[in-house]
């Protein structure tokens, strides 16, 4: 790429199937020649909570050394991912509680005209994945964003079959190798289109 294009990938998982979702993004990121950071949000489950489910405590432990998400990794960056689980249909309370820290970013305008795009995991094949990146766009919608979703833009789209964003029924395992390879193209093609943005704004 012409224009080095910055991707901040943010995510919150509980036991781990939006994190392999989210490293999954970094790598296709990476591969289109982005720089990227990626950070997770933190947790705010009380202690007895979490702990009272052992791969979540785990989870938790063995992803420490992730820096948290910061209001300067969206200023930084020209496409930010979200990853998140599904809660009744809507992201986990975790990532809307950093959401709803940026106002001070969007009232400068700070967070316009960045690509957007997000994916999403739920226990079961209809458990809201589809409801809940749509819920995340309404976010991008108030921040003035471009939001790039995946669509039937890969072969591998029509193995995944989400159009939104690249999603995981965390009932059936860890994602597999198609749901991994949608993550990385849904994250490059986020790449290569503000990578356009970038070139066509300069031109």
């Amino acid at each position: 790429m012409s224009d080095s294009v910055n991707v901040a990938i943010i995510y919150y998982s509980s036991t781990g199937n939006v994190h392999a979702l989210a490293q999954a993004a970094v790598e296709g990121a990476e591969k289109a020649g982005a720089q990227v950071r990626l950070r997770r949000v933190a947790e705010t489950a009380p202690p007895e909570a979490v702990n009272s489910r052992q791969e979540w405590a785990q989870h938790l432990q063995d992803t420490a050394d992730i820096a948290l998400a910061s209001h300067d990794d969206l200023t930084w960056a020209d496409v930010v991912l979200f990853g998140t689980p599904t809660r009744f249909g809507n992201p986990a309370s975790q990532l809307r509680a950093f959401i709803e820290t940026t106002g001070p970013l969007w009232f400068e305008g700070k967070l316009a005209g960045k690509v957007y795009s997000a994916f999403a995991a739920s226990n079961t094949a209809h458990g809201g994945q589809e409801s809940t990146i749509l819920a995340l766009a309404n976010t991008f919608y108030h921040w003035g964003g471009v939001i790039v979703p995946p669509g039937y833009t890969d072969p591998v789209q029509f193995q995944a079959g989400n159009p939104y964003g690249t999603s995981h029924v965390a009932g059936e395992g860890m994602p597999g190798d198609v749901t991994l390879q949608a993550a990385r193209h849904q994250a490059r093609r986020a790449v290569e289109i503000a990578a356009a943005l970038k070139a066509g704004g300069a031109a």
